[in-house]
């Protein structure tokens, strides 16, 4: 097969069915490039991407800033390993741990390396400084939580799907409700082996659950009063998608770190992923300030590429586009433009009956069982009228558009949604 030769989409979806492992079920479009707001399948019709890579793609595709920093460190220095210094890691770290205010920051490349990473720095911590004995340390994470998909973290996770015969199961976890200050409590009162609380600050997998709006601070304030670390999985909701720098910060304005504790839950271990490359590569980071940080020694804990020259310049190009492009301030107008409209339209509709989110990190409820293929097939009928989205579940579709969206775009976004979801009224 010649390189140039151009193939259809059925073509490259054969191909992967037939020699890739079966561990996706993707809507079948097939993009071949992206700019912006928008992609373009390889028949060359246009879409509206409304799920930004998982919100990898918060800065838009192929954002040039970023590009040009990929591709003018690629030509100069990929990759050394930790096993010498490079010229990027260090202005990275420190301009990194200043825009979110932490002492030091430990670089990996994926979400879930980076969940993992926190997990084990949580659980030294508390052997070294909290003083648990050892091997008894126990986190509390959220029923409903999605933190990736190793064994480690499977093993807390409720999905059947992403469980099953893939045990046995990393113990040392406890699982309460999400949205529960009172279980949060009851689980760390009389247990003095607790050594931290992992929590998303919105549940995406879950279905874009938002908890209650002083949910974080008074999670942080139990944290607080237990000695338990306070651990932020913002990889999802991180880097402006909420309509603030992190989710954490709730309602806040603020567009970077903050000390208005009365809106800011500040995390101890803060993890970041996906946005922080604006989804240019593979990129992710766990920050905490010196008295956690300073457990990790020599040869505890790395990745031969987490810190690479290639992540570092683009995660600074990255982080400087959400600030010269006022993407926190973009995402919460827009945010609340895109729930009004839908709100509006739900009222009088029999297919959606809820549409929930913070910033441009929004769902819609649809109005059928979480067993239905309704949602599937309402994401495939808004692809054919332009729009790409995915469910998260049989009657939940996750909304997450580039956050460089305009106001007309979005409205022409609402447009479509409206108009297809019109299509499956009763």
């Amino acid at each position: 097969m010649s390189v140039l030769e151009k193939l259809s989409s059925k073509t490259i979806i054969d191909l992967e069915n037939k020699y890739g492992a079966h561990n996706y079920h993707p809507l079948p479009v097939v993009l071949s490039r992206g700019e912006g707001v928008y992609v373009w399948d390889v028949e060359g019709k246009k879409y509206y991407d409304f799920l930004s890579a998982y919100s990898a793609v918060n800065q838009g595709h192929c954002h040039p800033k970023i590009v040009n920093a990929m591709m003018q460190q690629a030509q100069t220095l990929t990759l050394t390993s930790r096993a010498f210094y490079n010229d990027q890691l260090g202005p990275y770290e420190e301009y990194l741990t200043k825009y979110f205010g932490f002492d030091k920051v430990l670089p990996m490349n994926t979400g879930a390396e980076a969940v993992e990473t926190a997990l084990k720095l949580c659980r030294k911590w508390s052997y070294e400084v909290k003083g648990i004995a050892a091997h008894q340390a126990q986190i509390i994470v959220s029923e409903g939580n999605f933190h990736g998909r190793t064994t480690t973290i499977i093993s807390f996770s409720n999905d059947e799907n992403a469980r099953k015969n893939f045990g046995p199961y990393t113990d040392g976890f406890i699982k309460i409700p999400y949205d529960s200050i009172d279980a949060l409590e009851e689980a760390l009162k009389d247990n003095p082996n607790i050594a931290g609380f992992l929590v998303e600050p919105i549940q995406g997998e879950a279905g874009v659950y938002t908890p209650a709006d002083d949910y974080m601070m008074r999670a942080k304030e139990l944290c607080n009063q237990y000695n338990v670390l306070f651990i932020a999985d913002e990889i999802q909701t991180g880097i402006a998608r909420t309509g603030s720098l992190l989710a954490v910060c709730g309602n806040c304005t603020c567009e970077n770190h903050c000390e208005k504790q009365a809106t800011y839950a500040t995390p101890d271990i803060l993890i970041l992923g996906k946005a922080l490359s604006g989804g240019a590569y593979p990129v992710s980071a766990v920050l905490a300030n010196d008295s956690i940080m300073n457990v990790i020694k020599p040869g505890q804990h790395g990745s031969t590429f987490g810190g690479n020259p290639v992540a570092a310049a683009v995660a600074v190009a990255a982080l400087e586009v959400v600030v010269d492009e006022n993407l926190a301030q973009n995402a919460r107008t827009l945010g609340k433009l895109f729930r009004s409209k839908l709100a509006e339209y739900i009222k009088t509709s029999n297919i959606a009956t809820l549409v929930r989110g913070r910033g441009l990190l929004n769902a819609v409820v649809i109005n059928d069982t979480e067993e239905s293929d309704t949602a599937w097939n309402i994401c495939m009928a808004l692809r054919d009228n332009g729009l790409l989205a995915k469910p998260t579940h049989g009657n939940i579709i996750r909304f997450a558009p580039p956050l460089v969206m305009n106001e007309d775009q979005l409205l022409d976004c609402v447009s479509i949604i409206i108009k297809t979801l019109k299509q499956f009224e009763k």
